[in-house]
């Protein structure tokens, strides 16, 4: 493909669409952390899907990290296909989709709502049936996403829910990373991480390592090898992957390892420095890491931003692999836009 991609172009406007949505839905979010505030939910659920279920991986992280209640990832055919009716009167639901449309994500969405919840859709569809249905429904204002591959819409569905977070703690210290962060992703933008292409260009598999939020943003990556480049990766926590996985890790095995700066950073290097000895190609978002190749990123003076910031710099590179091995990476095989489950 000589042509630009629309994927290429979502990833440039993601810099862009985090401004707009902390810009233009700052009531929303607002309204919707002092909803939380004033609920002090016991626990919090989450309800997605794909990339959206890696973003509420990402926001169960930074939830449990900044405020101290528990997070749980509920499974939608609770709804849907078993019917099961939900006590969740001390519980708030977040609900992320693209769509808004999914049948199984609605109906449960519907049934932690009808079960007490107060419950909050991030959507890139405001005009859809999770977002009618919601107590506060929140535009994650990413713009038409045309490329199969979520990638602004990922990050602006964390953006918001970070920005929700910051109201809900009354978190100075998020509010001003926040305030800050499209700067910071049009930074991580123009890091270059070009050397992963040759490695992965005949790969027939990898490990995506993280800890913490770095996993949730592991996990994603994982996926986007799959959905772009129908390269087999799998996402392990660094702590995870010793418990068996790593025994498959050979010489010349692919590791990429995202390393946030923030508590577990150092676990991460550790664990990538380990398989390196091993012999396998380790790459990792870090200042060190024995016998690694180093990553350029964006140190933005938060662990939760700076943990965000590392998916940019990867999806600019995993657009260019897909096309190196011979794909689109705009119309992946067998997939859709929008994945309607039931």
């Amino acid at each position: 493909m000589t042509d630009i991609t629309n994927m290429r172009r979502e990833i440039d406007e993601i810099p862009e669409a985090a401004a707009r949505l902390l810009d233009g839905q700052s009531a929303a979010l607002a309204e919707a952390g002092r909803a939380l505030a004033e609920k002090d939910p016991a626990v919090v659920v989450t309800i997605a899907r794909g990339s959206s279920d890696h973003a509420s991986l990402f926001l169960k992280y930074a939830i449990e990290l900044t405020v101290g209640i528990p997070v749980a990832s509920l499974g939608p055919s609770l709804a849907s296909i078993y019917g099961a009716k939900l006590k969740m009167n001390k519980a708030a639901a977040i609900s992320v989709s693209q769509s808004g449309k999914s049948p199984d994500i609605v109906a449960l969405a519907k049934a932690a709502r009808d079960g007490g919840a107060l419950s909050l859709a991030l959507v890139n569809t405001i005009a859809s049936p999770l977002a009618e249905m919601a107590d506060q429904p929140i535009d994650i204002a990413a713009g038409p996403e045309k490329a199969v591959a979520a990638t602004k819409s990922y990050v602006n569905s964390i953006v918001a829910g970070l920005a929700v977070l910051a109201e809900w703690a009354d978190d100075a210290a998020l509010k001003a990373a926040l305030a800050k962060l499209p700067d910071d992703l049009a930074k991580a933008l123009a890091c270059d991480w070009s050397a992963l292409i040759e490695p992965l260009k005949d790969a027939q598999s990898l490990y995506v390592l993280g800890r913490g939020p770095s996993f949730a943003i592991a996990s994603e990556a994982s996926l986007k090898c799959k959905e772009t480049s129908e390269l087999h990766a799998e996402a392990y926590s660094s702590a995870e992957v010793m418990h068996g996985p790593v025994s498959l890790v050979e010489p010349r095995f692919p590791v990429i390892a995202f390393a946030a700066r923030d508590k577990a950073e150092d676990s991460v290097v550790k664990i990538a420095s380990g398989m390196a000895k091993k012999g396998a190609s380790v790459f990792v978002s870090s200042e060190r890491g024995e016998g690694t190749e180093l990553l350029p990123h964006v140190a933005t003076g938060h662990p939760l931003t700076d943990a965000l910031a590392l998916i940019v710099p990867y999806y600019s590179v995993i657009e260019k692999l897909s096309r190196a091995r011979g794909f689109n990476p705009d119309a992946p095989v067998a997939l859709n836009k929008v994945t309607e489950t039931e």
